[in-house]
């Protein structure tokens, strides 16, 4: 066989198995397109690998059969509970914050002040949360604004001893969902017992208030009152008489040594730049107030007397011993 010939023959050899090997891949293209087809027309859902591996879920709500059924607690009966702690320029009162209304809803006045344990059973307010932080050792008041609580203490009493449990009984109340204040009807016209702050907010609009009148009203309850419930207080308006402004701090500011820095220096100061009419602000002591401040002028003269006699003596003394 010449060489010729045996290149045509090897020629024809690679060309049959080119066409072997094409006719094959057909084939497969058309197997695999069939099966395909049939895949797509077939009336089973795809799966995905992803939820081929998924495990079953078991929901709150399923139970084997074979096993009682077991009630937990509702995800609607769950009560976020953070409460905030705040100083107060009075070293003797601390502001709690219970994220929680404390006050009832269209309150007519904007706080409730607590001074003693008769007062917290009174109508129209009682209040079960007062009655209970007032038997702590050592608390003095309870005030309540629209969104927090301010207890003092007395000044012989270290916070140490008195916070641990305000702050538990706070907590009690606010995780139980009861009440912090009730409203119930007035049987007597007296009211020794009472809450103070409960009739009616003092800065409120009044149509009988002249132009002055309302100026002050305005101002103290825009430009005062957020400051001062900001330091675990309020204010009261008791009046406007020949140029001086009668107010009444209550909470943490009726104690605080610096009250009288805040009605002069910022109060005062305030209200005469903006009214010219305004001549001062004197602020008002309620009968216990004023029995316990003179009882306090009496004891301050009587140490004044006798650091008197006694640099007397010694200087006596001092003379007869040159």
């Amino acid at each position: 066989m010449s060489a010729q010939q045996v290149s045509r023959s090897v020629v024809r050899q690679t060309l049959q198995r080119s066409q072997n090997l094409t006719t094959r891949r057909v084939d497969a293209a058309r197997f695999i397109t069939r099966r395909s087809i049939h895949y797509v027309r077939s009336s089973a859902p795809a799966i995905t690998p992803s939820q081929s591996r998924r495990r079953p879920i078991l929901h709150p709500n399923h139970q084997t059969s074979g096993l009682p059924k077991i009630n937990g607690p509702s995800s609607g009966n769950k009560r976020s509970i953070f409460i905030q702690t705040e100083s107060t320029p009075n070293p003797d009162a601390l502001k709690f914050l219970p994220n929680h209304p404390v006050l009832p809803e269209n309150f007519s006045t904007p706080f409730l002040e607590y001074l003693s344990p008769r007062s917290t059973l009174a109508p129209p307010h009682p209040s079960p949360l007062a009655a209970k932080l007032l038997n702590v050792e050592g608390v003095s008041s309870v005030f309540y604004g629209t969104d927090f609580i301010t207890v003092t203490k007395s000044s012989d009493v270290n916070w140490a001893h008195v916070k641990p449990e305000v702050f538990s009984l706070i907590t009690e109340v606010v995780t139980s969902g009861e009440q912090i204040v009730n409203t119930v009807e007035r049987t007597s016209a007296g009211g020794e017992n009472a809450q103070e702050g409960g009739e009616e907010d003092t800065l409120g609009y009044n149509e009988e208030d002249d132009e002055v009148v309302g100026m002050i009203k305005e101002l103290l309850e825009t430009r005062i009152r957020p400051a001062i419930q900001e330091d675990g207080g309020d204010i009261e308006f008791r009046g406007f008489e020949n140029g001086i402004v009668m107010l009444k701090l209550r909470g943490a500011c009726r104690t605080c040594d610096s009250s009288t820095v805040t009605l002069k220096n910022g109060i005062e100061s305030m209200l005469m730049h903006y009214i010219e009419e305004v001549q001062g602000v004197e602020q008002v002591l309620d009968q216990e107030e004023e029995i316990s401040m003179h009882e306090f002028a009496k004891f301050e003269e009587k140490l004044r007397q006798q650091k008197g006699s006694g640099a007397t003596a010694s200087s006596a003394l001092d003379t007869a011993g040159a």
